[in-house]
Parts: C-alpha cells; structure tokens; sequence
C-alpha cells in the first residue's frame, strides 16, 4: 500500500513538473515550438500576402533541416484580412487557444495598433512587426514589441531632406492613409521641412476601405503642387501612379518604400508611367541585374527555386520576407533551446551587426533593450522603367 502511494505521489509529482513546465513555456513541447502570424491573405492589401507565404515556406524548410535545437517549428498564419477587429479576433486564438510561444511579423499599422497593448499585456514576444511605425521602438512603452524595417517618419525626413536641396522653393502635395501609417510621414515631413510645412504642403487622405484615390490625385494636382509625396499601401500606389500619368501631371513622384514593388505595384501601374520616381531602399531589388552574381540573391533565388517554384520573382515582398525570416531564424538560434518567451524576447534584443542575404551592402540588422529598430539605414532610389536606381549614400536614424 505504502509502495502504491509513493508512486502514484512520485507520478503526480512529475506531472505537476509537466504541466507547470509547460505554463512557464507557452507554445513550447519537447518538439515542436508554436509561431503565431496574421496577414492580409484577402482584402485591400491582400498583394503583400506573398510575405506569409514566404514565411510558411521558409520555417517549412527549416523543419526539413531537422527544425532548430531539437524543435519543429508549428507556424500559424492567419488571414485578418487587414482588419483591425479581424486582427484582434485571431491574435486572441493564436495567444489564448493555439497558445503560440510568440507573434512574428504581423502586417499592418491598424492592425498591430489592434493588438500591441494585448500581447504587451500579455507579455507575449511581438516580433518583427511588418509595420515601420515609429511607436514599435518605443520599448519602455511596448517593451514585448519590436520593429523590423526603417520607420516611417525617419523615411520621411529623408524625402524633406532632398526635396529642399532639389527645390528648395517646393510646392508639396501629400497623399496619406488615413492612420498611423500615414500621419507617420506627415510628422517626419514636418521635421524635415520645420516652419515652413504649413506653407509648402497641400495634404489629402484616403482610407483603406476606399474604392479610388482618383479624386484626391486630382484635387492635389489642382494645388499647383511640383512634388507629390504619397504614403499609401500597395493598392493605392498603383492607382496614384497611373491618374498621375492619366492626368499629365509632371511633379517630382516620391514613394513610400512600402510600395515599390514591381510586382505588385508598379507592373499594374505600369512601369513605363512611373519613369522619374524616387523613394528609399534597404532591400536589394530583385529586378536589378546588379545583384545577378550577388551570394545573397543567389541564395534567395535558390531559396525561391526549390521553396516557392513558380512565384513572381520581381515581387520585392519575398525578397522582404526572406530577410525577416533569416533574422527571425537568427534569434531562435540565438535561444540555444530555451525558447521560454522571456528568452526569446531577450535574444530578440540582443542582435548585434548581422547581416541578412537580402539587405542592401552595409546595412545591417541590430538590436539591444533600448533600441527595437533592427534596421536604421536607407538608401535615395529612382526608377528607370526597368529597376530601381541606387543613389546617394546610406543614410543612418539617429533618433528613435
């Protein structure tokens, strides 16, 4: 009797170590580690889905390698449909129900602005935001959340900065989505441009729920505007760069970054009607021979080849992914098996000069506890019709 008590207490006992194991380590089994993702597979920015699929592919591959320490990666990519409500609704499945370890590159300002106090709250690692709002990098206010690409208004600043030395007596139209992504580029505008913003720019919104920005493009051309900034997602970008051709209207053409893809924006817009335009890169270009020898982009081609067979290869979301997803790889290597989410988190913070296949030469991934924003530098680009045109030097943050 003695002998069956002790064992059925030595049994509870190793299942109360079981069981509290695993809640110090959501997400986390002896094989396997649960990764939680949303990203707009439908919707109005459904053309940026090609970085989750890239991503499923990539940690695909990774668990053919034999995972990472001992783990199979379980990713969960769910489609919010780049709907703030939506995003709520499968973050909470992700973090309450699938019990996912940590969030990873999780798309869209409105939507990671839906979830971040949540997970914060929570305290569950969210990572790598495919967002470059500049309040990600504010870790005392979000210390479980960190950015990925260069933010918003620092992109900005830099268009201020080359639009006073090309014109310094400017007339400057912006187009903006209505919402922290957009108001991010009015406040860099405004740090660049100081005093003289309420003079020099025109502003118009749109929101993602609109149809066109048709009338907007026109009202703006109407302001007698010789340079036109626009902040828009993919859909829209498109559709500005074609009324702005439709028109006739010259002015010098600024892009946001995040929509300069050739696949999915300036091949529907049609190359040859954005001939002139700047914006800025961090990202070698996939249709720019330059990099035809480049190891990195033969790495990624090999990636695409065997991974993604098929894909469109011009579309610079995979090339995005690619790099999100190598440096997202580099931190769970980093865990070296303790994948509990204050590891993580910690090893997320503790990035020091790497470098990603797809990056741009001397640009560089970094990270420590005050400083979120792994990538800091940027390039001034044009497109010829057929590629993106480097400039100018690299240009580094320096503030958050």
């Amino acid at each position: 009797m003695m002998r069956w008590f002790m064992t059925a207490a030595g049994a509870a006992i190793a299942a109360c170590v079981t069981i509290g194991a695993m809640a110090a380590d959501p997400g986390v089994s002896a094989t396997e580690i649960k990764i939680g993702n949303t990203m707009p597979y439908s919707g109005p920015v459904s053309s940026y889905s090609p970085i989750g699929k890239l991503e499923t592919a990539f940690f695909n591959m990774v668990n053919e390698q034999g995972g990472v320490a001992g783990h199979k990666i379980n990713f969960i990519s769910l489609d919010d449909g780049y709907s703030p409500p939506k995003t709520v609704e499968q973050v909470r499945r992700l973090v309450e129900e699938d019990q996912v370890a940590f969030l990873f590159n999780t798309l869209g300002t409105p939507t990671n602005s839906a979830i971040v106090r949540y997970v914060n709250q929570k305290k569950v690692p969210h990572l790598f935001v495919a967002t470059g709002a500049a309040k990600w990098a504010d870790e005392k206010q979000y210390p479980w959340t960190t950015g990925f690409q260069p933010d918003y208004r620092t992109e900005a600043q830099i268009y201020a900065k080359y639009i006073l030395q090309q014109r310094p007596d400017a007339k400057v139209a912006v187009l903006y989505q209505n919402d922290d992504f957009g108001k991010d580029y009015l406040i860099g505008l405004r740090a660049g441009f100081g005093d003289r913003y309420a003079k020099m720019v025109t502003e118009a919104t749109y929101e993602p729920t609109d149809p066109t920005i048709d009338s907007q493009i026109t009202t703006l051309q109407g302001s007698g505007a010789d340079v036109l900034v626009v902040a828009a997602a993919p859909k829209f970008a498109a559709q500005a760069i074609r009324k702005v051709h439709d028109l006739g209207w010259k002015p010098m053409f600024i892009m946001s970054n995040v929509s300069i893809s050739v696949g999915s924006v300036l091949t529907p817009a049609g190359p040859e009607n954005a001939i002139g335009m700047i914006s800025t890169g961090y990202l070698k270009d996939p249709t720019d021979h330059q990099w035809d020898g480049d190891a990195g982009m033969k790495e990624w081609r090999a990636f695409m080849a065997k991974h993604m067979p098929g894909s469109d290869l011009t579309d610079a979301n995979y090339v995005y992914a690619y790099a999100a997803a190598k440096l997202m790889l580099h931190v769970l290597m980093q865990c070296e098996g303790n994948f509990s989410r204050e590891n993580i988190m910690k090893q997320a913070e503790s990035v020091h000069g790497l470098e990603l296949p797809t990056l741009l030469p001397g640009i560089k991934a970094s990270t420590s506890h005050t400083d979120h924003r792994p990538i800091k530098a940027m390039r001034l680009e044009r497109w010829d019709g057929k590629t993106w045109v480097l400039f100018g030097d690299i240009i580094e943050a320096t503030g958050s």
